[in-house]
């Protein structure tokens, strides 16, 4: 009966494991999805609000700038209070930081575009693209901006900066206090396979963000509030922006429901239950006494003033840092994490440029196909290590091996080439006869200057002659029939096509060359990120493994700190504002100034951004060598430590057992001599 209530105790206990484990996987899930959904809109936010990519990256960094406000006392502090109330708390400031997001479609005026193409309410009126008005006057008509005092578009990304701070703050407690949590309470053997499931739910969720991402994309941002028949442009144009406000209200209210489990959950697990342990038999007592649940944890629940817990923080702080392996994992992953935001936040934006693809299609792609890659690699890396029972230095020498494998193969993209679009002016002169590095002076030419054309204009037609004109108007065209995107304008002079001087709305598909390349490089793209991800898990538990168990929730609090002050604010500016220098042509805002990218040099994007990401790579494999050295060392004297106290331990227990024998021996002796003298 007592053997039976005693495993009701332990079966009790990973009950509520699991449904923590439940919980927190949601909560991943939510976060992620918010998360992914963010840099899928990367291209419609840059469009909406005319801005370059490095303000992008500065807004995208604000996520890390919220964590960065509270995460060192949340890790500290939090894991002494009530944890799943704690995350709950958090996943609520989450929710109404991805509100936050939305709120600037619903204050500001509706999206234009500037087009020379008729809409299908002015058929009828089908003005020359060519203007034959006096540069003076076409001066006036380009400063001339109606309504531009107390334009709100120009500051409205200002929200979207407020509310990924308020994201940030609220998924700061998520992470360190829900895996602490599970490693507390869960035996040794499944903590690593626990925190690979969450994991990898945490990777699932993107794969939903970046297909909400991909529906969003195709619907107009101002769906419901103009006329679809208007709308001149399509998801293919750089001047398309779809409705990216909408999967923010939809991430925000999968977050809401996230938070609900959490205030239901208890503060800590009683290891033992609920039975005292005078009801367990005395080898009960001694198995949980030295089960392995017991091991590398740090008991939650001990009741101590926040003043003392303040005191404590700089001194435990100091002995953390003061650890040589935990500072050489920790600079690594800073490093590689450079490279791993940088790419991941510019790659839906790389295949669009590069290979180009829509928007839609390029988040689809990411969802379906590279995503699951990562999720598949980072749960078969929490079972390999359970498989294969690694141990620290098995964990750190599996994450490098696989690091290592991905980033060989990774060289092969630069082999995956497209060539720049044919735009005349831009990519290559007007007689097609050699390449040129764009200047907006090499846009007028011969064919057109009795045209009076505005440099800042990007409204793309395709030549008859399969060469893309930056408008209408430089292609020398002097009149257009039909309307929307079914315009057809002729007499361009500067197509030069015998018989046909005619082109239509839109830029030149010129894909045959990226359409072979682009399967080669997803395939490639699933491979390494398999690879890379198998890693995930055992690199992870490395990080919880190598310090002491009291020192656990705050080494992952200040990991998670050091890694988004040093990696996940600075490296999405940076390489934003490395792909702006690649730009060709950038758009006008309405009130004047440059707004987003229009068309990039494509060797220029694929050299500055796969260059960028592998050197990256390279600087933290120069860093693992030290960091094996130090590993080794410090292992080899944990085992010196530990024969020295099991032989110190065995001196006393033998000393002991000699002083009991005497006892016994002495007391033998004496009754002998009682039973002689009687």
């Amino acid at each position: 009966m007592l053997i039976r209530e005693c495993w009701t105790s332990e079966s009790r206990l990973m009950r509520e494991v699991h449904m923590f484990l439940v919980a927190l996987s949601f909560a991943y899930f939510a976060k992620a999805l918010s998360g992914s959904y963010m840099k899928s809109t990367i291209t419609q936010l840059e469009r909406r609000f005319d801005i370059p990519s490095y303000l992008i990256g500065v807004i995208d960094g604000s996520f890390e700038i919220g964590n960065l406000l509270v995460i060192a006392f949340v890790s500290y502090f939090g894991a002494k209070l009530h944890r799943p109330k704690i995350i709950a708390v958090g996943c609520v400031l989450m929710s109404i930081g991805t509100f936050i997001i939305a709120l600037p479609h619903f204050i500001i005026r509706r999206y234009e575009y500037k087009t020379s193409v008729p809409s299908v309410d002015n058929s009828t009126l089908n003005p020359s693209p060519c203007y034959v008005s006096s540069p003076t006057n076409l001066s006036q008509k380009e400063v001339q901006a109606k309504g531009c005092e107390g334009d709100s578009n120009l500051s409205m990304w200002i929200y979207v900066l407020l509310g990924n701070i308020l994201r940030g703050i609220g998924e700061t407690p998520v992470q360190p206090l829900g895996i602490s949590y599970i490693d507390d309470f869960a035996t040794e053997e499944n903590a690593a396979l626990y925190v690979g499931c969450v994991q990898t739910i945490s990777v699932v969720g993107p794969v939903f963000g970046y297909l909400l991402g991909s529906l969003c994309a195709k619907i107009y941002v101002d769906i419901g509030f103009v006329k679809m028949e208007t709308i001149t442009i399509t998801p293919a144009d750089a001047r398309w922006v779809g409705a990216w406000w909408l999967g923010y209200l939809i991430a925000g209210v999968i977050t809401l429901l996230s938070a609900i489990p959490f205030w239901f959950l208890p503060r800590s697990l009683p290891v033992s239950g609920p039975q005292s342990p005078e009801k367990c038999t005395a080898e009960q007592k001694s198995f949980i006494k030295d089960s392995p649940l017991l091991k590398h944890k740090y008991p939650a629940d001990e009741h101590t003033s926040f003043i003392e817990m303040a005191k404590d923080f700089i001194p435990t702080l100091r002995t953390l840092l003061g650890h040589p392996v935990y500072l050489i994992y920790l600079c690594v992953t800073i490093i590689q994490l450079n490279s791993l935001i940088g790419m991941v936040t510019y790659k839906p934006k790389y295949i669009e440029q590069h290979f180009r693809q829509s928007a839609s299609k390029a988040n689809f792609l990411m969802g379906v196909i590279n995503i699951p890659a990562v999720a598949l690699g980072m749960f078969s890396g929490g079972l390999l290590m359970k498989r294969l029972k690694l141990n620290i230095m098995g964990a750190a020498k599996f994450a490098f091996g696989t690091s290592l494998i991905g980033y060989i193969l990774s060289l092969f993209f630069f082999a995956m080439s497209c060539e720049n679009a044919k735009i005349a002016g831009v990519t290559l002169s007007y007689n097609s006869t050699d390449t040129v590095s764009y200047d907006k002076h090499l846009l007028s030419t011969t064919c057109n200057s009795n045209c009076m054309c505005s440099v800042s204009d990007w409204d793309p037609v395709c030549g008859a002659n399969g060469i893309t004109y930056v408008s209408p108007c430089f292609a020398g065209c002097t009149s257009s029939a039909g309307s929307g995107k079914n315009t057809v304008f002729s007499n361009c002079s500067c197509v030069g096509v015998a018989g046909n001087l005619t082109a239509t709305t839109g830029q030149c598909p010129h894909k045959d060359d990226c359409d072979r390349m682009f399967p080669y490089f997803l395939a490639l793209s699933v491979i390494t990120s398999f690879i890379i991800s198998l890693g995930g898990t055992p690199g992870y538990m490395f990080l919880i493994r190598c310090i002491k168990p009291q020192l656990k929730s705050l080494a992952l609090g200040f990991h998670a700190l050091a890694t988004r002050t040093l990696a996940g604010i600075p490296a999405p500016i940076y390489f934003g504002a490395i792909i702006d220098t690649t730009c060709l042509k950038w758009g006008q805002k309405r009130c004047g100034g440059i707004g987003a990218c229009r068309i990039y040099n494509t060797t220029a994007y694929r050299i500055a951004y796969l260059g960028l990401t592998l050197s990256l790579r390279t600087l933290s494999f120069i860093m693992c060598i030290p960091g094996f050295v130090l590993l080794s060392r410090q292992l080899k004297e944990e085992e010196r430590n530990a024969i020295h106290e099991a032989l110190t331990n065995g001196g006393t227990e033998l000393e002991a057992l000699r002083k009991e024998e005497f006892a016994i021996s002495n007391s033998t002796d004496s009754n002998t001599d009682r039973e002689t003298r009687l």
